[in-house]
């Protein structure tokens, strides 16, 4: 049966804790060409196919039994339709901040299609609205010899290596040589953050798996590499992935061909690579880390993208006016011209989590001007604060609670500080830190970090 145009390129990502509803979604699904993926374990930011839709459908017992905290921030704007608990229960206790599209425990196949389709709809619309991708900001001579390399590289077939420190653009790099290929860019870009690939779940989200081939695969489903044929696959933080990942990876980019799980059938795919790094690949080959053949193959073109330091003031006032239009939209003429305190601020502020740092501020910023109508110095210059790092050294260590607790009280400070730079977004917050996220939430629980907690004073 042909899908309607509602079903097409769709996927559904299924969380279903103990309601028992993933092969209920399958079986009201099975008529059309449309993917469904039991969820439960893994990473809420997962990368997705760019050319597909997705729709998440989430029982409320998944909230606590699937160990993370399902809320509308981590899905990524993905629509979601919350399924009732079998009690029937619209406690709205029960739900995130977003549970307008709430479903009894046993919704019919009429009831889920018709949710699902209204869903993808809005969303298609919506990004049918949003402006396509401009070019990056490069006032700086380090942004535009950059983007002169972007140019005479992104036609070529052969894997590129992005260089650079978290939170300098690195995809919007991948994403610029992506769309110079006059044949690979006509494909999708499936972007993979190699930190959160879950533990177990590599070769599923890779090769993807046949039909039946484990518990809870009610149907197959497509890997990246799959996903990414005849278009570029971005593996950020190539770095983190473990030496036997790696090797799997390596196998893949020399035969040109996948398995997936539970099949015998090899799968022919032709992507364009393109990885990216904050860490020193060079030196890891050296110390054993990296796999000096994986390398190789990698890096057939580096490029390094500066960070915001090295992209000077110029290019942090226009990428902070930037983001500021964007977020104000409409209401900006009415704001007048920024103040020079605000721009003489913003270019003054080191920013270590680079771009996507000076995005949460600006962002904030926006939100600030828009309440109140105006450049309110006093709410702003609080963001300010908080945006800013102590020049000066780590804390000291505080005896009472770091030797105590047997706490490095100057890395807590760091995390708290990381957390509160990013609006305590735990992926955000990871990735400033250079960490992966869950790595982030052992030092939380070993530290005893609680949402919105102040850092230690430097004073003890």
């Amino acid at each position: 049966m042909r899908s309607p145009d509602s079903f097409e390129q769709l996927d559904i990502y299924v969380w279903e804790g103990k309601a028992d509803i993933v092969e209920r979604v399958a079986r009201c699904m099975s008529s059309f060409d449309v993917e469904v993926v039991r969820a439960d374990g893994m990473a809420l930011g997962m990368e997705r196919d760019a050319g597909r839709a997705a729709v998440a459908v989430i029982s409320v017992s998944a909230m606590d039994s699937s160990g993370f905290s399902l809320t509308t921030e981590s899905l990524q704007g993905t629509p979601v339709v919350w399924v009732a608990s079998a009690s029937r229960e619209r406690d709205s206790a029960s739900y995130p901040p977003d549970y307008r599209h709430v479903l009894p425990y046993d919704f019919t196949c009429a009831e889920l299609r018709t949710m699902i389709a209204k869903l993808v709809r809005q969303l298609r619309t919506r990004v049918a609205e949003l402006p396509g991708p401009d070019e990056l900001v490069a006032h700086s001579e380090a942004m535009k010899a950059l983007l002169s390399e972007v140019k005479t590289f992104a036609d070529c077939d052969h894997a590129v290596l992005l260089r650079g420190d978290t939170g300098v653009g690195k995809e919007r790099v991948a994403q610029l040589l992506h769309r110079g290929h006059q044949a690979y860019g006509k494909g999708a870009f499936i972007a993979v953050n190699c930190g959160a690939i879950p533990d177990g779940l590599f070769e599923s989200l890779f090769f993807g798996h046949a039909k039946g081939s484990f518990t809870g695969a009610v149907a197959s489903h497509r890997g990246y590499f799959e996903q990414a044929t005849g278009g570029t696959l971005f593996l950020d933080e190539i770095g983190d992935l473990p030496r036997y990942q790696q090797v799997k990876l390596l196998r893949v980019l020399e035969d040109r061909a996948v398995v997936r799980l539970g099949s015998a059938n090899p799968v022919r795919v032709d992507f364009r690579l393109v990885a990216a790094s904050n860490r020193n690949l060079r030196e890891m080959v050296a110390a054993g880390d990296f796999r000096a053949d994986l390398f190789y193959r990698l890096a057939v073109i580096e490029l390094y993208v500066p960070n915001l330091q090295e992209r000077g003031e110029t290019d942090k006032v226009a990428l902070f006016r930037s983001i500021l239009a964007e977020v104000l939209g409409d209401a900006a003429p009415d704001l007048g011209e920024l103040p020079h305190w605000l721009t003489d601020a913003v270019a003054a502020t080191a920013f270590p989590g680079n771009v996507r740092q000076l995005r949460n501020l600006g962002e904030r910023i926006g939100v600030i001007a828009r309440q109140t109508g105006g450049w309110d110095r006093a709410h702003i210059e609080r963001a300010l604060a908080l945006a800013r790092i102590r020049t000066d050294g780590p804390a000291p260590q505080t005896e009472a609670i770091g030797d105590r607790r047997g706490w490095n009280s100057s890395e807590r400070n760091r995390i708290i500080e990381a957390l509160e730079i990013n609006d305590w977004r735990r992926q955000d917050a990871a990735q400033h830190l250079g960490i992966s996220r869950k790595v982030l939430w052992e030092k939380m629980r070993k530290y005893q970090i609680l949402d919105g907690e102040p850092s230690i004073p430097e004073d003890g």
